[in-house]
């Protein structure tokens, strides 16, 4: 949380950081945001009511729609404490402002026609704001695993010396992960479904009854209203609210999200601490208020801190679904009010600090040469009993040969701390004369990395680069971070 200071210098008030660092994302979940998208509903329903026969004067909705930007927080401030309700608030005043429209202001409708279709609005709206940013995530490090496709490196299973990979194709892990994440963003966007104009439980009573019980004219006004908010289609069934399992989707996709963002920024921590790939250090910067000389990953440890938020913020829609009482029960609304902005700003955070880490990553490639030569030898040993046994030997009796050297090198790297002297000692010992001339080719470690860059090459031109596509007019924008 910050601290912040107002214009009399006092440590007056404490808010999230995202609402200070993250301003533009922020926006979406402000109430200011939220009463302009409540009046713009007012907006659409009202010309459409008249449209289809009720008596609403051109003036009336004329006056409403010249007021629309008129919001006077502080008179909703004050009918809000008295009347604790804060869309009627906002429609007693709006109605001061517009005295000729005052008495249609809210007809028909119900606070979830307001409420919902807003928030139904505005999780849109973030969602294609996250999008472009988690498409800029996947290219910048799709460019990086295309560089450095080819380049060896020691994989690890169990965080244990494993068979090689490349630096590329260990990219490629992460990348692919994103791109799942991108896929189901967009999937549950496009999957959201405007509430409509239902009622208070639902059935469209109020709609009915002033429609004086043509059923065609509800159905259209529903259509037209769901048109008109940019969705192509509404729920049919609601209760008083749209079911709250929609939630569940939309902070599901978020925190598996943080989950892909959690693992990668792990992964270059421990790569870090390995000095093999470090994130992005600027000149003046400080690792260590204590010893100077430390270099810490805090772009990466922010990433997964934020990350275990984003996966916490899940239980809360899964407990709010659970426990929706028959049509509704208003224990949801305090809970959704935090949750989903905190779960849309928590992402937009972790994205921004991704991209700009993925646009600096550092690799050096003679670490990672060196530790592959500590490795390699056991991991050649196979190669070289292969090539024993094509030069005449026997697969048991070099088997053993190998078995006893190996342990002998392992016990100068593991008791003396040296190097490891497994090819020096296969080298000085005649039994494997016969292929001395081939250990440097069994050693070459682009032996060792099987089909990794060509499945990069084929990964990244198949499943990539078309999911990139309908982003690229966005791809140039830098992450510059705030903080």
């Amino acid at each position: 949380m910050l601290l912040e200071i107002d214009p009399r210098g006092s440590l007056s008030s404490i808010s999230s950081p995202f609402y200070y660092y993250y301003i533009i994302t922020s926006i979406f979940f402000s109430m200011l945001l939220q009463v302009i998208v409540t009046l713009r509903l007012f907006d659409f329903i009202l010309p459409l009511l008249q449209t289809l026969g009720l008596p609403i004067t051109n003036e009336q909705i004329q006056e409403m729609k010249l007021n629309l930007d008129n919001i006077d927080f502080k008179m909703a401030a004050e009918e809000e404490k008295q009347l604790r309700h804060d869309v009627m608030a906002h429609v007693h005043t709006f109605g001061h402002c517009c005295p000729k429209a005052a008495g249609i202001i809210h007809l028909g409708a119900t606070s979830c026609y307001v409420g919902d279709n807003t928030d139904l609005i505005i999780l849109r709206n973030a969602f294609d704001l996250l999008l472009p940013k988690l498409a800029r995530v996947i290219s910048r490090l799709a460019d990086f695993a295309k560089e450095h496709a080819n380049l060896p490196t020691l994989g690890f299973t169990h965080f244990q010396p494993a068979q090689l990979t490349t630096v590329g194709k260990r990219c490629c892990l992460w990348i692919q992960d994103l791109c799942m994440d991108l896929q189901n963003l967009k999937r549950v966007r496009d999957d959201l479904r405007f509430r409509g104009v239902k009622g208070t439980t639902g059935t469209q009573a109020s709609f009915l009854q002033l429609f004086e019980g043509d059923h065609q004219k509800v159905e259209q006004l529903d259509k037209m209203v769901t048109e008109k908010a940019g969705f192509k289609r509404a729920f049919i069934i609601t209760g008083q609210t749209y079911t709250r399992k929609v939630d569940i989707e939309v902070l599901s996709v978020l925190a598996s999200l943080g989950a892909s963002v959690h693992k990668i920024c792990t992964d270059i921590r421990l790569l870090a601490n390995l000095k093999e790939m470090e994130e992005p250090f600027e000149k003046q910067q400080i690792g260590s208020s204590a010893m100077p000389y430390k270099r810490n990953p805090m772009r990466s440890e922010r990433c997964c801190s934020l990350a275990r938020h984003l996966m916490t913020l899940l239980m809360d829609p899964l407990q709010t679904a659970s426990v929706q009482w028959f049509e509704r029960t208003l224990d949801d609304s305090a809970n959704r009010r935090i949750c989903l902005a905190e779960a849309f700003l928590t992402a937009d955070t972790i994205l921004n600090t991704l991209q700009n880490i993925s646009e600096g990553l550092v690799v050096y490639p003679k670490v990672i040469e060196r530790r592959i030569r500590q490795e390699l030898p056991f991991m050649a040993t196979e190669n070289i009993i292969m090539a024993m046994v094509k030069a005449g030997g026997s697969r048991q009796d070099c088997h053993e040969k190998i078995r006893v050297l190996s342990q002998q090198a392992a016990a100068v790297v593991k008791q003396e701390g040296d190097d490891n002297d497994l090819i020096e000692r296969i080298q000085s010992d005649a039994y494997f004369s016969p292929i001395h001339s081939q250990l440097q080719h069994l050693l070459d470690p682009s032996s060792f990395i099987g089909r990794a860059p060509q499945q990069v090459q084929r990964f990244l031109e198949e499943e990539v680069y078309p999911l990139l596509k309908p982003y690229e007019s966005v791809m140039k924008v830098k992450a510059e971070l705030c903080l």
